[in-house]
């Protein structure tokens, strides 16, 4: 008898759970590293990086679908660069905006922010959106290098714009002075 017991268990509601417990949850643990070390997916709100983000954000909901890779994010950042970081007002909060300028580099700034002209200072850069509803670093300053949680590569959807991110293409907006020792 209780060999018959033992085997309806295994073949029972305990059998088929510990069977897909250890075939799921096994993906859990490398699946939350690469999440957070290596690549995550990430959604486009908003139209701040109109219009090469959700170019069609006035006539639908649909919205991009960007891998964002996490190797090394603070480390040499160029200019035209799309990257997330924490937002300076709500850590909490992520953000995706354009790379402007770098450690040196003089910036004419645009309302509201309060000087016309900054020097972004070492260990920070200079962010921008694309679009004009925006909040970045002329609303909040210079931010910090080490903000920065990743860099956009790709647009994975929608299908008709599947692929790499090519922001070594953009051009820049004119009231950009590069530091001399960083000309590229």
């Amino acid at each position: 008898m209780a060999a018959r017991w033992g085997t309806g268990i295994r073949n029972g509601f305990l059998g088929q759970f510990s069977h897909y417990l250890i075939r799921y949850a096994t993906w859990i643990p490398p699946l939350v590293v690469f999440n957070g070390w290596v690549a995550e997916i990430t959604q486009i709100n908003g139209p701040s990086m109109y219009p090469f983000f959700n170019p069609h954000h006035n006539e639908s909901t649909r919205r991009d679908i960007v891998l964002v890779s996490k190797w090394y994010p603070d480390r040499n950042l160029k200019r035209g660069m799309i990257v997330t970081f924490r937002n300076p007002l709500n850590p909490k909060g992520k953000v995706v905006k354009r790379v402007v300028g770098i450690a040196g580099d003089v910036i004419r700034t645009k309302a509201p922010y309060p000087h016309e002209y900054v020097q972004v200072p070492e260990g920070h850069i200079w962010v921008e959106g694309d679009g004009d509803k925006t909040k970045d670093s002329n609303y909040y300053g210079p931010i910090s290098a080490c903000l920065v949680t990743g860099r956009v590569t790709h647009i994975l959807s929608p299908w008709d714009r599947f692929g790499r991110v090519k922001w070594w293409e953009h051009n820049l907006r004119p009231g950009i002075k590069k530091a001399r020792h960083l000309l590229e």
